[in-house]
């Protein structure tokens, strides 16, 4: 099997590929980590697939962040060539930032779980098997963004309309975590401890809805993301 290169930008280490790195791993990619605000990106440019993941930083803080101006320059390098290119949370707000597209707070901080209302665009796309008739969605976030220009709307929430989008075959941007392990609830939990507190968040009805709707947004989540790395590499 040939080795294939995925790169992902890191903003938190407990925020990885999660259950999305075994249908990587099952099509003969590589996955190597780059530390954002550590690591030179140049590594990022050339490779076959690039996810950049979330954190609890803002597109719209470069003066006080100002390693995410590179993440924007290796996006629309990457997005101007059709290069598979993945955003989830933070990094969806950068792909949409790299697409023009304005990102700001959102009208509440979304955090837990709430089921996505997919589009028709979305039901016929990848995302289908997110449906939120038949599961549930983890959210984690403050910020939100407009619809870039060219992309195509697959889903939303009732706080948050552009969830996720596609940008043709090659990208894909989720404002929320579909590749969240809920095995792993409790290292989210220790490290956004002071967003928590802040927001008055309930852990325990976290663990509980977790605990329920984890096992199926895996496997969702794994046959989405399949579906999406078997569309952008045909």
């Amino acid at each position: 099997m040939t080795v294939k290169t995925a790169v992902v930008i890191q903003h938190v280490m407990f925020e990885d590929m999660g259950t999305f790195a075994a249908p990587l791993e099952q099509r003969g990619y590589r996955i190597s980590y780059l530390q954002a605000g550590v690591d030179d990106l140049e590594p990022a440019a050339g490779a076959d697939l690039l996810a950049v993941l979330g954190g609890p930083i803002a597109v719209y803080e470069q003066d006080r962040y100002p390693f995410l101006a590179a993440e924007l320059q290796t996006l629309r390098a990457r997005l101007d060539k059709s290069r598979p290119t993945l955003g989830i949370c933070l990094g969806a707000q950068l792909m949409a930032a790299a697409l023009d597209a304005r990102v700001y707070p959102g009208p509440v901080k979304e955090i837990g779980w709430e089921a996505l209302t997919l589009t028709e665009r979305g039901k016929a796309s990848p995302l289908a098997a997110l449906d939120g008739s038949s599961g549930s969605m983890f959210h984690w976030h403050g910020d939100t963004f407009d619809l870039p220009p060219d992309a195509t709307l697959l889903a939303s929430t009732s706080h948050c309309k552009n969830q996720v989008f596609a940008l043709g075959r090659h990208g894909l941007a989720f404002q929320c975590h579909p590749e969240f392990d809920a095995v792993r609830l409790e290292q989210w939990l220790i490290g956004h401890a002071c967003e928590l507190a802040g927001a008055g968040a309930d852990l325990e009805l976290l663990r509980r809805d977790s605990r329920q709707h984890g096992p199926r947004l895996a496997l969702q989540g794994r046959r989405t993301f399949s579906a999406w790395l078997d569309q952008c590499m045909a």
